[in-house]
Protein backbone atom coordinates (compact mmCIF):
# COMPACT_ATOMS: atom_id res chain seq x y z
CA UNK A 1 0.00 0.00 0.00
CA UNK A 2 1.51 3.91 -1.26
CA UNK A 3 1.62 6.25 1.72
CA UNK A 4 1.76 9.82 1.32
CA UNK A 5 4.77 12.15 0.71
CA UNK A 6 6.70 13.64 3.07
CA UNK A 7 5.03 17.22 3.41
CA UNK A 8 8.93 19.15 2.98
CA UNK A 9 8.48 21.30 -0.14
CA UNK A 10 11.41 23.65 0.01
CA UNK A 11 15.30 22.27 0.30
CA UNK A 12 15.54 24.39 3.66
CA UNK A 13 12.94 22.37 5.05
CA UNK A 14 14.58 19.44 3.75
CA UNK A 15 17.93 20.09 5.18
CA UNK A 16 16.09 21.25 8.42
CA UNK A 17 14.09 17.85 8.79
CA UNK A 18 18.18 15.84 8.55
CA UNK A 19 17.77 14.13 5.36
CA UNK A 20 20.56 12.45 3.88
CA UNK A 21 21.51 11.99 0.34
CA UNK A 22 22.52 8.42 -0.16
CA UNK A 23 23.97 7.73 -3.82
CA UNK A 24 21.31 5.32 -5.45
CA UNK A 25 23.78 2.09 -5.13
CA UNK A 26 24.08 2.61 -1.10
CA UNK A 27 20.79 3.06 -0.78
CA UNK A 28 19.83 -0.25 -2.76
CA UNK A 29 22.85 -1.99 -1.08
CA UNK A 30 21.56 -0.71 2.78
CA UNK A 31 17.91 -1.01 1.98
CA UNK A 32 18.66 -4.81 1.09
CA UNK A 33 20.75 -5.65 3.49
CA UNK A 34 18.03 -3.85 6.29
CA UNK A 35 15.35 -6.47 4.55
CA UNK A 36 17.87 -9.32 4.99
CA UNK A 37 18.60 -8.40 9.23
CA UNK A 38 15.06 -8.45 9.33
CA UNK A 39 14.07 -11.56 7.78
CA UNK A 40 11.83 -10.02 4.94
CA UNK A 41 11.86 -10.92 1.28
CA UNK A 42 13.46 -8.78 -1.04
CA UNK A 43 12.50 -10.74 -4.35
CA UNK A 44 8.47 -11.80 -3.16
CA UNK A 45 7.34 -14.19 -6.32
CA UNK A 46 10.47 -15.45 -7.25
CA UNK A 47 10.24 -18.94 -7.50
CA UNK A 48 13.33 -21.49 -7.99
CA UNK A 49 16.46 -19.51 -7.39
CA UNK A 50 16.84 -18.94 -3.96
CA UNK A 51 20.21 -21.21 -3.59
CA UNK A 52 21.32 -20.18 -7.15
CA UNK A 53 20.31 -16.60 -8.64
CA UNK A 54 19.39 -14.74 -5.84
CA UNK A 55 22.63 -14.96 -3.93
CA UNK A 56 24.69 -14.08 -6.86
CA UNK A 57 22.28 -11.04 -7.85
CA UNK A 58 22.59 -9.81 -4.25
CA UNK A 59 26.15 -9.65 -3.74
CA UNK A 60 26.19 -7.62 -6.76
CA UNK A 61 24.05 -5.15 -5.44
CA UNK A 62 26.01 -5.13 -2.06
CA UNK A 63 28.80 -4.39 -4.13
CA UNK A 64 27.41 -2.15 -6.64
CA UNK A 65 28.14 -3.66 -9.76
CA UNK A 66 25.56 -2.89 -13.10
CA UNK A 67 24.54 -6.49 -13.57
CA UNK A 68 23.64 -8.61 -16.95
CA UNK A 69 21.20 -11.94 -16.20
CA UNK A 70 21.98 -14.47 -18.77
CA UNK A 71 19.05 -16.92 -19.45
CA UNK A 72 16.49 -18.27 -22.13
CA UNK A 73 13.29 -17.21 -22.53
CA UNK A 74 10.61 -17.09 -19.86
CA UNK A 75 13.23 -17.87 -16.95
CA UNK A 76 11.76 -14.82 -15.00
CA UNK A 77 14.47 -12.28 -15.68
CA UNK A 78 12.63 -9.39 -16.25
CA UNK A 79 10.25 -9.72 -13.36
CA UNK A 80 13.64 -10.03 -11.11
CA UNK A 81 14.67 -7.13 -12.25
CA UNK A 82 11.59 -5.55 -11.45
CA UNK A 83 11.58 -6.63 -7.97
CA UNK A 84 14.97 -4.15 -7.77
CA UNK A 85 11.83 -1.32 -7.17
CA UNK A 86 10.98 -2.27 -4.05
CA UNK A 87 14.55 -1.78 -2.84
CA UNK A 88 14.28 1.70 -3.16
CA UNK A 89 13.18 4.86 -0.61
CA UNK A 90 9.78 4.65 -1.09
CA UNK A 91 9.60 8.31 -1.55
CA UNK A 92 12.76 10.60 -2.64
CA UNK A 93 12.82 13.96 -3.09
CA UNK A 94 13.40 15.93 -6.37
CA UNK A 95 13.81 19.57 -7.20
CA UNK A 96 10.41 20.25 -8.28
CA UNK A 97 9.85 20.95 -12.31
CA UNK A 98 13.75 19.43 -12.99
CA UNK A 99 13.83 17.42 -16.24
CA UNK A 100 16.34 14.73 -14.73
CA UNK A 101 14.56 14.25 -11.52
CA UNK A 102 17.64 15.51 -9.73
CA UNK A 103 18.14 15.73 -5.91
CA UNK A 104 18.05 18.86 -3.72
CA UNK A 105 21.26 18.51 -2.52
CA UNK A 106 22.66 17.79 -5.66
CA UNK A 107 21.61 19.18 -8.96
CA UNK A 108 23.93 18.07 -12.05
CA UNK A 109 21.77 20.32 -15.34
CA UNK A 110 22.87 23.84 -15.81
CA UNK A 111 19.23 25.01 -15.13
CA UNK A 112 18.92 23.13 -12.06
CA UNK A 113 22.49 24.33 -11.11
CA UNK A 114 21.33 27.82 -11.75
CA UNK A 115 17.97 27.82 -10.28
CA UNK A 116 19.23 26.36 -7.04
CA UNK A 117 22.25 29.37 -7.21
CA UNK A 118 19.52 32.18 -7.17
CA UNK A 119 17.00 30.39 -4.71
CA UNK A 120 19.20 28.29 -2.00
CA UNK A 121 17.12 27.21 0.56
CA UNK A 122 13.47 28.50 -0.92
CA UNK A 123 14.45 25.80 -4.07
CA UNK A 124 11.21 24.01 -3.97
CA UNK A 125 10.90 20.20 -3.68
CA UNK A 126 8.78 17.63 -5.41
CA UNK A 127 8.78 13.90 -4.25
CA UNK A 128 9.03 10.81 -6.43
CA UNK A 129 7.38 7.54 -5.55
CA UNK A 130 10.14 4.64 -6.34
CA UNK A 131 7.79 2.88 -9.18
CA UNK A 132 8.57 6.13 -11.15
CA UNK A 133 12.71 5.56 -10.86
CA UNK A 134 12.84 2.37 -12.50
CA UNK A 135 12.66 2.71 -16.33
CA UNK A 136 12.01 -0.32 -19.19
CA UNK A 137 13.46 -0.24 -22.54
CA UNK A 138 12.71 -3.15 -24.84
CA UNK A 139 16.32 -3.27 -27.31
CA UNK A 140 15.43 -3.68 -30.82
CA UNK A 141 16.84 -2.99 -34.34
CA UNK A 142 15.52 0.21 -34.87
CA UNK A 143 16.36 1.98 -31.14
CA UNK A 144 18.65 4.61 -31.44
CA UNK A 145 21.33 6.75 -29.26
CA UNK A 146 18.19 10.18 -29.00
CA UNK A 147 16.11 6.80 -27.55
CA UNK A 148 18.78 5.88 -24.96
CA UNK A 149 21.06 9.21 -24.46
CA UNK A 150 19.11 12.19 -25.77
CA UNK A 151 19.69 14.96 -28.77
CA UNK A 152 20.15 18.15 -29.99
CA UNK A 153 16.41 19.67 -29.60
CA UNK A 154 16.03 21.54 -32.64
CA UNK A 155 13.07 23.76 -31.23
CA UNK A 156 15.56 24.95 -28.66
CA UNK A 157 18.09 25.91 -31.25
CA UNK A 158 15.36 27.35 -33.73
CA UNK A 159 14.41 29.53 -30.08
CA UNK A 160 18.08 30.72 -30.16
CA UNK A 161 20.44 28.70 -28.07
CA UNK A 162 23.53 27.58 -30.03
CA UNK A 163 23.99 24.20 -30.55
CA UNK A 164 26.97 23.76 -28.11
CA UNK A 165 24.51 24.96 -25.21
CA UNK A 166 23.67 22.39 -22.99
CA UNK A 167 20.03 23.49 -22.41
CA UNK A 168 19.43 22.67 -25.70
CA UNK A 169 19.82 18.96 -25.53
CA UNK A 170 16.65 16.62 -25.27
CA UNK A 171 17.41 13.59 -22.75
CA UNK A 172 17.17 10.39 -23.68
CA UNK A 173 15.46 7.56 -20.84
CA UNK A 174 18.68 6.87 -19.52
CA UNK A 175 19.65 10.25 -18.21
CA UNK A 176 15.80 10.58 -17.16
CA UNK A 177 16.27 7.88 -14.99
CA UNK A 178 18.95 9.51 -13.13
CA UNK A 179 19.25 8.30 -9.48
CA UNK A 180 16.98 5.50 -10.71
CA UNK A 181 17.42 1.97 -12.72
CA UNK A 182 17.15 1.40 -16.11
CA UNK A 183 16.70 -2.00 -17.47
CA UNK A 184 17.32 -2.90 -20.71
CA UNK A 185 15.70 -6.46 -22.29
CA UNK A 186 17.46 -8.64 -24.98
CA UNK A 187 20.89 -6.36 -24.82
CA UNK A 188 22.61 -7.95 -27.94
CA UNK A 189 19.63 -6.88 -29.73
CA UNK A 190 20.85 -3.39 -29.49
CA UNK A 191 22.63 -1.75 -32.50
CA UNK A 192 26.89 -1.81 -32.13
CA UNK A 193 27.09 2.07 -32.57
CA UNK A 194 23.89 2.48 -30.01
CA UNK A 195 25.47 -0.27 -27.52
CA UNK A 196 29.27 2.37 -28.02
CA UNK A 197 26.35 5.37 -26.78
CA UNK A 198 26.09 3.41 -23.45
CA UNK A 199 30.05 3.11 -22.59
CA UNK A 200 30.81 6.69 -20.95
CA UNK A 201 27.05 6.19 -18.90
CA UNK A 202 28.27 3.20 -17.91
CA UNK A 203 31.93 4.21 -16.77
CA UNK A 204 32.40 7.50 -16.77
CA UNK A 205 28.90 8.70 -15.83
CA UNK A 206 28.89 11.16 -18.24
CA UNK A 207 26.93 11.63 -21.83
CA UNK A 208 28.09 12.33 -25.67
CA UNK A 209 25.58 14.06 -28.05
CA UNK A 210 26.73 14.44 -31.19
CA UNK A 211 30.15 15.44 -30.17
CA UNK A 212 29.59 17.52 -27.43
CA UNK A 213 30.21 16.44 -24.36
CA UNK A 214 28.47 16.59 -21.24
CA UNK A 215 29.42 16.46 -17.46
CA UNK A 216 26.60 15.17 -16.06
CA UNK A 217 27.27 13.42 -13.25
CA UNK A 218 24.43 10.77 -13.41
CA UNK A 219 23.59 7.77 -11.05
CA UNK A 220 22.41 5.09 -12.69
CA UNK A 221 22.03 1.20 -12.26
CA UNK A 222 22.16 -0.13 -15.84
CA UNK A 223 20.87 -3.96 -15.46
CA UNK A 224 20.14 -5.86 -18.65
CA UNK A 225 18.51 -9.31 -20.10
CA UNK A 226 19.99 -11.28 -22.79
CA UNK A 227 20.03 -15.04 -24.37
CA UNK A 228 23.19 -16.65 -23.50
CA UNK A 229 24.19 -17.61 -26.82
CA UNK A 230 23.34 -13.77 -28.34
CA UNK A 231 25.76 -12.99 -25.59
CA UNK A 232 28.61 -14.89 -25.73
CA UNK A 233 28.81 -16.69 -28.54
CA UNK A 234 27.70 -14.36 -31.85
CA UNK A 235 29.39 -11.39 -31.38
CA UNK A 236 26.14 -9.60 -30.97
CA UNK A 237 27.64 -7.84 -27.73
CA UNK A 238 30.80 -5.58 -27.94
CA UNK A 239 33.76 -6.59 -25.91
CA UNK A 240 34.16 -3.34 -23.83
CA UNK A 241 30.65 -2.75 -23.21
CA UNK A 242 30.83 -6.77 -21.85
CA UNK A 243 33.23 -5.59 -19.53
CA UNK A 244 31.39 -2.67 -18.17
CA UNK A 245 28.90 -5.21 -16.37
CA UNK A 246 30.52 -5.95 -13.00
CA UNK A 247 28.33 -8.84 -12.79
CA UNK A 248 26.75 -11.48 -15.03
CA UNK A 249 24.49 -14.03 -13.76
CA UNK A 250 23.10 -17.16 -14.95
CA UNK A 251 19.39 -17.78 -14.44
CA UNK A 252 17.45 -20.90 -15.21
CA UNK A 253 13.95 -22.68 -15.32
CA UNK A 254 12.81 -23.70 -11.89
CA UNK A 255 14.49 -26.88 -10.55
CA UNK A 256 11.66 -29.00 -9.37
CA UNK A 257 8.22 -29.58 -9.93
CA UNK A 258 6.74 -27.48 -7.11
CA UNK A 259 8.56 -24.76 -8.18
CA UNK A 260 7.54 -24.69 -11.78
CA UNK A 261 4.00 -25.20 -10.93
CA UNK A 262 4.28 -22.18 -7.92
CA UNK A 263 4.81 -20.78 -11.11
CA UNK A 264 2.25 -21.16 -13.32
CA UNK A 265 -0.34 -20.56 -10.26
CA UNK A 266 1.39 -16.93 -9.41
CA UNK A 267 1.30 -16.30 -13.19
CA UNK A 268 -1.79 -17.88 -14.84
CA UNK A 269 -5.28 -15.97 -15.14
CA UNK A 270 -7.26 -18.85 -14.26
CA UNK A 271 -10.99 -18.45 -15.54
CA UNK A 272 -12.07 -21.85 -14.07
CA UNK A 273 -11.00 -24.30 -11.39
CA UNK A 274 -8.10 -25.82 -12.40
CA UNK A 275 -7.07 -29.38 -10.45
CA UNK A 276 -3.33 -29.44 -9.12
CA UNK A 277 -2.63 -32.90 -10.55
CA UNK A 278 -3.76 -30.73 -13.74
CA UNK A 279 -0.78 -28.05 -13.15
CA UNK A 280 1.32 -30.55 -12.37
CA UNK A 281 0.85 -32.21 -15.52
CA UNK A 282 1.44 -29.15 -17.91
CA UNK A 283 4.33 -28.67 -15.29
CA UNK A 284 5.87 -31.96 -15.84
CA UNK A 285 5.01 -31.53 -19.95
CA UNK A 286 6.79 -28.10 -20.23
CA UNK A 287 9.90 -30.21 -17.97
CA UNK A 288 9.86 -32.90 -20.87
CA UNK A 289 9.64 -30.27 -23.32
CA UNK A 290 12.73 -28.52 -22.14
CA UNK A 291 14.65 -32.03 -22.16
CA UNK A 292 14.03 -33.77 -25.40
CA UNK A 293 16.24 -33.57 -28.23
CA UNK A 294 13.38 -32.71 -30.93
CA UNK A 295 12.96 -29.71 -29.36
CA UNK A 296 15.30 -26.59 -30.08
CA UNK A 297 16.51 -26.26 -26.28
CA UNK A 298 18.90 -23.01 -27.54
CA UNK A 299 15.64 -21.38 -27.94
CA UNK A 300 14.43 -22.89 -24.63
CA UNK A 301 10.73 -23.40 -23.13
CA UNK A 302 9.55 -21.05 -21.66
CA UNK A 303 7.46 -20.66 -18.03
CA UNK A 304 4.58 -18.97 -20.18
CA UNK A 305 4.25 -22.18 -22.07
CA UNK A 306 2.82 -23.90 -19.55
CA UNK A 307 0.96 -20.74 -18.09
CA UNK A 308 -1.01 -20.42 -21.53
CA UNK A 309 -0.98 -24.40 -20.81
CA UNK A 310 -3.23 -23.59 -17.64
CA UNK A 311 -5.35 -20.74 -18.99
CA UNK A 312 -6.46 -22.64 -22.20
CA UNK A 313 -7.82 -25.69 -20.57
CA UNK A 314 -9.52 -23.34 -17.74
CA UNK A 315 -11.07 -21.46 -20.84
CA UNK A 316 -12.19 -25.04 -21.93
CA UNK A 317 -14.00 -25.51 -18.97
CA UNK A 318 -15.68 -22.42 -19.07
CA UNK A 319 -16.40 -23.00 -22.34
CA UNK A 320 -18.01 -26.10 -21.66
CA UNK A 321 -19.79 -25.12 -18.48
CA UNK A 322 -22.17 -22.20 -20.27
CA UNK A 323 -22.41 -24.25 -23.36
CA UNK A 324 -23.75 -27.16 -21.45
CA UNK A 325 -25.12 -25.30 -18.10
CA UNK A 326 -23.10 -26.43 -16.00
CA UNK A 327 -23.10 -25.20 -11.90
CA UNK A 328 -19.62 -25.36 -11.72
CA UNK A 329 -16.34 -25.06 -14.21
CA UNK A 330 -14.47 -27.19 -13.45
CA UNK A 331 -11.13 -28.10 -16.06
CA UNK A 332 -10.56 -32.38 -16.53
CA UNK A 333 -7.95 -34.30 -18.34
CA UNK A 334 -9.85 -33.94 -21.65
CA UNK A 335 -9.09 -30.83 -21.61
CA UNK A 336 -5.41 -30.90 -21.65
CA UNK A 337 -5.78 -31.50 -25.87
CA UNK A 338 -6.82 -28.10 -26.27
CA UNK A 339 -3.79 -27.00 -24.38
CA UNK A 340 -2.00 -29.29 -27.44
CA UNK A 341 -4.28 -27.56 -29.97
CA UNK A 342 -2.48 -24.11 -29.67
CA UNK A 343 0.93 -24.27 -27.74
CA UNK A 344 2.50 -26.07 -30.62
CA UNK A 345 3.38 -22.51 -32.04
CA UNK A 346 5.25 -21.60 -28.77
CA UNK A 347 8.25 -24.34 -29.19
CA UNK A 348 11.41 -24.11 -31.38
CA UNK A 349 11.80 -27.99 -32.88
CA UNK A 350 14.66 -28.56 -34.19
CA UNK A 351 15.73 -29.14 -38.21
CA UNK A 352 14.63 -32.65 -39.20
CA UNK A 353 11.37 -32.77 -37.21
CA UNK A 354 9.47 -30.84 -39.63
CA UNK A 355 5.64 -32.83 -40.24
CA UNK A 356 6.06 -34.44 -36.56
CA UNK A 357 5.60 -31.60 -34.49
CA UNK A 358 2.21 -33.09 -33.28
CA UNK A 359 3.13 -36.63 -32.71
CA UNK A 360 5.68 -35.14 -30.86
CA UNK A 361 3.86 -32.71 -27.80
CA UNK A 362 1.56 -35.38 -27.83
CA UNK A 363 4.15 -38.13 -26.96
CA UNK A 364 5.33 -35.84 -24.33
CA UNK A 365 2.22 -35.03 -22.61
CA UNK A 366 1.00 -39.21 -22.26
CA UNK A 367 4.45 -38.96 -20.47
CA UNK A 368 3.51 -36.37 -18.43
CA UNK A 369 0.67 -37.92 -17.93
CA UNK A 370 1.75 -41.06 -16.79
CA UNK A 371 4.47 -39.68 -14.58
CA UNK A 372 1.21 -37.73 -12.62
CA UNK A 373 -0.60 -40.60 -12.21
CA UNK A 374 2.54 -42.75 -11.11
CA UNK A 375 2.91 -40.04 -7.98
CA UNK A 376 -0.75 -39.92 -7.43
CA UNK A 377 -2.33 -43.19 -7.84
CA UNK A 378 0.94 -45.66 -7.66
CA UNK A 379 -0.35 -48.63 -5.57
CA UNK A 380 -4.08 -48.31 -6.41
CA UNK A 381 -5.61 -51.55 -7.24
CA UNK A 382 -8.15 -51.24 -10.06
CA UNK A 383 -8.86 -54.71 -11.14
CA UNK A 384 -12.44 -54.28 -10.20
CA UNK A 385 -13.13 -51.30 -12.92
CA UNK A 386 -11.17 -52.99 -15.50
CA UNK A 387 -13.01 -56.37 -15.11
CA UNK A 388 -16.68 -54.24 -15.50
CA UNK A 389 -15.02 -52.64 -18.62
CA UNK A 390 -13.72 -55.34 -20.11
CA UNK A 391 -17.12 -57.73 -19.24
CA UNK A 392 -16.51 -60.92 -17.60
CA UNK A 393 -18.75 -62.66 -20.26
CA UNK A 394 -20.51 -60.35 -22.78
CA UNK A 395 -19.10 -56.84 -24.02
CA UNK A 396 -18.10 -54.79 -21.20
CA UNK A 397 -19.35 -51.06 -20.47
CA UNK A 398 -17.91 -47.95 -21.86
CA UNK A 399 -17.05 -44.75 -20.58
CA UNK A 400 -17.57 -41.26 -23.21
CA UNK A 401 -15.76 -38.04 -22.14
CA UNK A 402 -15.42 -35.53 -24.36
CA UNK A 403 -15.31 -31.43 -24.62
CA UNK A 404 -18.86 -30.70 -24.22
CA UNK A 405 -19.45 -33.83 -22.02
CA UNK A 406 -20.56 -32.90 -18.27
CA UNK A 407 -19.23 -33.61 -15.37
CA UNK A 408 -22.53 -35.55 -14.44
CA UNK A 409 -22.75 -37.58 -17.79
CA UNK A 410 -19.04 -38.94 -16.84
CA UNK A 411 -19.98 -40.25 -13.14
CA UNK A 412 -23.17 -41.53 -14.83
CA UNK A 413 -21.41 -43.60 -16.93
CA UNK A 414 -18.31 -45.07 -14.92
CA UNK A 415 -19.55 -48.72 -14.73
CA UNK A 416 -21.00 -49.59 -10.52
CA UNK A 417 -18.09 -50.93 -8.69
CA UNK A 418 -20.75 -52.66 -5.82
CA UNK A 419 -19.61 -52.31 -2.71
CA UNK A 420 -15.80 -51.29 -3.82
CA UNK A 421 -14.28 -47.99 -2.54
CA UNK A 422 -11.95 -47.35 -5.66
CA UNK A 423 -13.26 -44.18 -6.61
CA UNK A 424 -13.93 -42.74 -3.28
CA UNK A 425 -10.31 -43.62 -3.00
CA UNK A 426 -9.48 -41.86 -6.63
CA UNK A 427 -11.04 -38.81 -5.28
CA UNK A 428 -9.31 -38.86 -1.87
CA UNK A 429 -6.08 -39.10 -3.13
CA UNK A 430 -6.91 -36.13 -5.73
CA UNK A 431 -8.76 -33.72 -3.65
CA UNK A 432 -11.66 -34.04 -5.14
CA UNK A 433 -15.31 -32.92 -3.41
CA UNK A 434 -17.44 -31.48 -5.87
CA UNK A 435 -19.11 -33.21 -8.99
CA UNK A 436 -16.85 -31.80 -11.28
CA UNK A 437 -13.58 -32.45 -9.58
CA UNK A 438 -14.60 -36.39 -8.89
CA UNK A 439 -15.49 -36.51 -13.03
CA UNK A 440 -11.83 -35.33 -13.40
CA UNK A 441 -10.32 -37.49 -11.37
CA UNK A 442 -11.97 -40.54 -12.62
CA UNK A 443 -11.10 -39.32 -15.96
CA UNK A 444 -7.47 -39.15 -14.65
CA UNK A 445 -7.72 -42.65 -13.38
CA UNK A 446 -8.91 -44.04 -17.04
CA UNK A 447 -6.58 -42.70 -18.63
CA UNK A 448 -4.14 -44.23 -16.14
CA UNK A 449 -5.65 -47.61 -16.64
CA UNK A 450 -5.31 -46.84 -21.05
CA UNK A 451 -1.66 -45.77 -20.57
CA UNK A 452 -0.81 -48.90 -18.29
CA UNK A 453 -2.62 -50.93 -21.37
CA UNK A 454 -5.38 -52.05 -19.26
CA UNK A 455 -8.41 -51.02 -20.76
CA UNK A 456 -8.80 -49.60 -24.69
CA UNK A 457 -9.32 -46.06 -25.55
CA UNK A 458 -10.64 -44.21 -29.03
CA UNK A 459 -10.70 -40.72 -29.87
CA UNK A 460 -12.90 -39.32 -32.89
CA UNK A 461 -14.59 -35.27 -33.34
CA UNK A 462 -13.85 -33.94 -30.02
CA UNK A 463 -15.06 -37.17 -27.56
CA UNK A 464 -13.28 -40.19 -26.25
CA UNK A 465 -13.97 -43.18 -25.20
CA UNK A 466 -12.75 -46.17 -23.08
CA UNK A 467 -13.59 -49.79 -22.93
Amino acid sequence: MTSSPPAITTTGRLRASGHVLRPLRTELRENLLAMLADGRDPWPGIHGFDDTVIPQFERALIAGHDIVLLGERGQGKTRLLRSLVGLLDEWSPVIDGSELGEHPFQPITPASLRRAAELGDDLPVAWRHRSERYAEKLATPDTSVADLIGDVDPIRVAEGRSLGDPETIHYGLVPRSHRGIVAINELPDLAERIQVSLLNVMEERDIQIRGYLLRLDLDVLVVATANPEDYTNRGRIITPLQDRFGAEIRTHYPPTIDEEVAVIRQEADLTAEVPAYLLEILARFTRNLRESDAVDQRAGVSARFAIAGAETIAAAALHRATRQHEPEAVARPVDLETAVDVLGGKIEFETGEEGRERDILEHLLRTAVAETTRAHLGGLDATVLVHALHGEHSVGATVMTGEQITAADVIAAMPVLGESELYDEVAARLDAHTPGERAGALELLLEALYLDRRIGKESAAGETVYG
